[in-house]
């Protein structure tokens, strides 16, 4: 599951994609509407991939939540986050049991399955099995293209001779010193 380049604009609901990058600004298209437009320095922007949850052990990734989320609803959608939050918050407790629930408010759990079905709604969580073929496909791929540049850049090499080089580098110190004696000489 990969939750790069899929953000959150406080002040903005829904989800959106970093698709480009200006001078001062980063491009996003949202999710739910495809519209792009510029985020700036003054809105606050969060990356899923450093978001987490607090349990009572530790802090666990929102990847890692949304996982057995997945694992749990077989990559499907879940429930509304519009349902009452007695029903939220048993739906929560069947895959994260441990979750802090002082530290834990009502509306992020109402996020939490709110993302999570727009993400599923969007086809952004797969199961890991479809992502690691694709990541072993581009690794084979890879050497070959290496493999091939690098045979055609030694016959190349080979056949054509090193041409000899202008010594126009040697001018240039040659004149400095020049300069600097002319301005030793003016000095004294």
């Amino acid at each position: 599951m990969n939750l790069t380049g899929i953000i959150s604009i406080s002040g903005k609901s829904g989800l959106y994609k970093v698709v480009g990058q200006g001078k001062n600004t980063i491009i996003v298209e949202a999710l739910e509407t495809g519209k792009r437009f510029p985020t700036y320095a003054s809105h606050k922007i969060s990356a899923l991939d450093d978001i987490s949850v607090y349990t009572y052990e530790e802090d666990v990734p929102l990847k890692d939540v949304y996982q057995k989320l997945a694992d749990l609803e077989d990559y499907k959608a879940t429930i509304s986050h519009k349902e009452s939050a007695e029903n939220l918050v048993k739906k929560l407790d069947e895959f994260l049991p441990d979750w802090d629930e002082d530290r834990v408010y009502m509306s992020d759990i109402k996020k939490l399955f709110q993302w999570y079905n727009l993400l599923v709604k969007n086809n952004l969580l797969k199961p890991e099995e479809e992502e690691k073929p694709k990541a072993d496909k581009k690794e084979k791929a890879e050497p070959k293209k290496k493999e091939t540049k690098t045979a055609a850049k030694k016959p190349a090499a080979k056949a054509k001779p090193a041409a000899a080089k202008p010594k126009s580098t040697a001018t240039k110190p040659a004149a400095k010193t020049a300069a600097k004696s002319k301005a030793n000489a003016k000095k004294g």
